[in-house]
């Protein structure tokens, strides 16, 4: 029998049909495995990071780095989850030469919301497990919540949303 036939396919959280590497706004939320937490604590609405929380932040900052079609904006690491603003915008092509043909060079490839998040976890992931010496050690939750901004109200709504998450933690007992 086919293990794939036994197995329950996953439902997809993506919005059926769109192409996640347009041009265009998106607010992530991405949950610590088991919602355990392991990126440091919150006191008086503030972010205390931890050697972990730390190895993210920068994580998700390379992403901007290293993909010249990424935008970072507003981003808040939590305890057991994280929150950001991410834009994928159009990179200007530039002017062809008649040295393209020879080079064989061609436009950059944008990759999908879901690779670069992917990129991210997997980065934030080793490092992590390298620098704490703890081989194998997952961090992340399998998938990730998206939400496509639709436009400026929305992205101010989400913006708030974000910097305000830290002074909502529940109080320690």
């Amino acid at each position: 029998m086919d293990i794939d036939k036994q197995s329950p396919k996953r439902k997809s959280i993506r919005l059926p049909g769109y192409d996640y590497s347009l041009a265009g706004a998106y607010f992530v939320t991405i949950n610590a495995n088991n919602y355990h937490c392991l990126f440091g604590n919150i006191s008086d609405g503030t972010m205390d990071l931890n050697l972990a929380g730390k190895i993210i932040v920068n994580s998700w900052q390379q992403l901007e780095i290293n993909y010249p079609y990424v935008y970072l904006d507003e981003f808040c690491l939590m305890p057991n989850h994280f929150h950001g603003i991410i834009f994928i915008r159009e990179l200007a092509r530039p002017k062809s030469t008649s040295n393209d043909n020879l080079t064989g060079s061609s436009a950059v490839k944008i990759k999908p919301l879901g690779q670069l998040i992917g990129s991210f976890k997997t980065g934030s992931t080793k490092q992590i497990n390298l620098v704490c010496n703890t081989p194998g050690n997952i961090i992340w939750q399998r998938n990730y919540y998206d939400r496509i901004i639709r436009d400026d109200a929305e992205l101010d709504r989400i913006r708030a949303y974000i910097m305000a998450n830290p002074f909502r933690w529940p109080k320690e007992p």
